[in-house]
């Protein structure tokens, strides 16, 4: 609620712009932790730990709400004046329904597709990580290493989308896509429920961690982030201004729409080198888990998937977009996603 009355945006225009204030997400970020740790563990009137126990109520109740949001959203998209999605405004109802026909839902001047996109999954999920600690903490007596690695791996990664919160703005979700069943799904159930499975798994498997594990592992989730973290930064700095000091030295390929494709830092190393360090980052998550069982990892198989087909798809929009140039960029830039792979 608090992260609803925080959030305004501007009133649509014909494309899809939108600024947010900085301290937005930041601060809801940060309240929502004080209020769990003084509410959960300091004075213990709301003990998180429940969330365990209600894993299941929980998810069937965000379940039942998203399907009841999705049917109003796509009752509301058949009113005069609103924008439609490209790809939501086809033939079959069915299709429409799950992509989304209304390309930015708003009550007012509050967007709902980008407040999904950002707040209630991403800063659910944290909570219930804490939950799932909690919990653990009362079972056993104390927080295993592998518990207390997941969990702040997870922190680092919301809030990385928090602190970078105006960079989804120019993502394909919420440029292209319209709010359907897919992204309400996918944001007020899929990420808060399915990527805190290690965290849950951990409650009654709790790992113990050798050194040299401990700090592959480490290894391996700071490679990640800084593949992740400099390409979208590297990316997002040049739209924004090419002459900045970061990116002014990089090699481009000029296009004939005028615009230019980055062939050199991250860029030059693979076209979705952001993509691969997500990955990387999804191996640390999981691997604190050990290997009694694949549960932990069907994040890490799942997300693989996600990514290949969402590089397909941005293959296939790029090749579109830039035609011939797109087949001179990837002559300078070999590699998809792992450099001497694939």
């Amino acid at each position: 609620m608090v992260c609803a009355l925080k959030l305004c945006v501007l009133p649509q225009s014909c494309r899809y712009q939108l600024k947010v204030r900085w301290s937005t997400a930041k601060l809801n970020l940060a309240m929502t932790l004080i209020a769990c740790a003084t509410f959960s563990f300091y004075l213990q009137v709301l003990p998180l730990s429940w969330i365990y126990d209600n894993f299941l109520p929980l998810l069937t109740a965000a379940s039942a709400i998203t399907v009841l949001l999705v049917i109003g959203l796509y009752i509301s998209s058949f009113s005069q004046s609103k924008m439609l999605a490209s790809g939501g405004n086809t033939d079959s109802g069915v299709y429409n329904f799950f992509i989304g026909r209304e390309l930015n839902p708003r009550i007012g001047t509050f967007d709902l597709k980008h407040f999904c996109e950002l707040y209630p999954g991403l800063i659910g999920w944290l909570v219930i990580d804490l939950g799932m600690l909690q919990n653990q903490y009362e079972k056993h007596g104390s927080v295993s290493t592998s518990m207390a690695l997941v969990c702040i791996f997870q922190f680092v990664y919301v809030l990385d989308a928090v602190w970078f919160e105006t960079a989804i703005l120019s993502t394909m979700d919420i440029v292209h896509d319209g709010f359907g069943f897919m992204l309400a799904f996918g944001d007020l159930v899929w990420v808060p429920f399915t990527y805190s499975l290690q965290a849950r798994y951990l409650v009654d498997h709790p790992q113990a961690l050798p050194n040299s594990a401990l700090l592959a592992i480490l290894c391996l989730k700071a490679l990640g982030y800084c593949a992740f973290r400099g390409a979208n930064s590297q990316k997002d700095t040049f739209r924004r201004d090419p002459t900045h000091p970061s990116v002014r030295n990089l090699q481009t390929l000029k296009t004939e729409r005028g615009t230019r494709l980055i062939t050199s830092g991250w860029w030059g190393v693979a076209r979705h080198i952001n993509y691969t360090g997500d990955w990387l980052m999804a191996w640390a998550w999981c691997l604190p888990c050990g290997f009694g069982s694949i549960i932990p990892y069907f994040y890490v198989i799942y997300f693989a998937v996600l990514l290949v087909h969402r590089e397909l798809r941005d293959e296939h929009a790029c090749s579109r977009k830039y035609g011939a140039d797109w087949d001179k960029y990837k002559a300078m830039v070999r590699y998809r996603l792992i450099p001497f792979v694939y």
